[in-house]
């Protein structure tokens, strides 16, 4: 099955663009558009789609406050993709940590757009670690420090967490630790648990904010 996208962006022209790039793609397919953030959680109930590429700047409801609608509201939400011109805006890291997967440069290459879309879909990395340390360590506050102490995360679980914040996918961590690929998604699936994170994004975030990891 495709991988299925929703474009969200008060411009004709970046939507067109977007669509003409993924549709080329025989496992993606972009199943609606819209103009606003506030279109988005009725084309979500009726589509259904895997990802919205969704603009974080919007007239009517930007993407920080459309996402946490959406998030808030839908059943089995979608992944989430903030679409933005530049990559260290705090819009974007507002929408991260209102629970976006990643974010997407509306300057990025055709294959640069394709790949984030797909590694958004599987959810098993975190897409621009690079980026998002220097988020945190420009935005971060440290207000998640409480929340990874009541995690009470075993000393197995720290070490996936940093790693995953290094931005290595589930088979990496496991040559890397010499376990199982099984064991390091259960391990995954424990960390989001205690840290109340809906994704690895979230969870990263709360390393960085946290101080549990250094953004240097």
């Amino acid at each position: 099955m495709p991988v299925t996208v929703l474009l969200v962006d008060d411009e004709p022209l970046v939507r067109a663009g977007l669509r003409a790039v993924l549709d080329a793609q025989p496992d993606i397919e972009v199943v609606g558009e819209a103009a606003d953030g506030a279109s988005v959680i009725p084309l979500v109930r009726q589509l259904r789609p895997d990802v919205v590429a969704m603009d974080v700047r919007m007239p009517l409801l930007d993407g920080i406050e459309a996402t946490r609608a959406v998030l808030r509201t839908v059943d089995s939400p979608p992944k989430i993709l903030v679409v933005t011109t530049f990559e260290n805006d705090e819009y974007v890291y507002q929408a991260l940590r209102a629970g976006a997967d990643g974010f997407l440069l509306k300057r990025a290459r055709p294959s640069e757009i394709v790949h984030a879309v797909r590694l958004v879909a599987e959810g098993e990395t975190l897409l621009f670690p690079a980026a998002v340390r220097a988020l945190a360590a420009e935005y971060g506050n440290g207000q998640a420090r409480a929340a990874l102490q009541r995690a009470a995360l075993t000393e197995r679980e720290e070490a996936v967490l940093r790693l995953m914040a290094r931005g290595l996918t589930n088979v990496e961590i496991a040559a890397e630790l010499i376990i199982g690929t099984e064991t390091v998604k259960s391990h995954v699936s424990a960390i989001l648990a205690k840290l109340g994170a809906r994704d690895r994004t979230q969870a990263v975030i709360t390393a960085y904010e946290s101080g549990f990891v250094s953004p240097a």
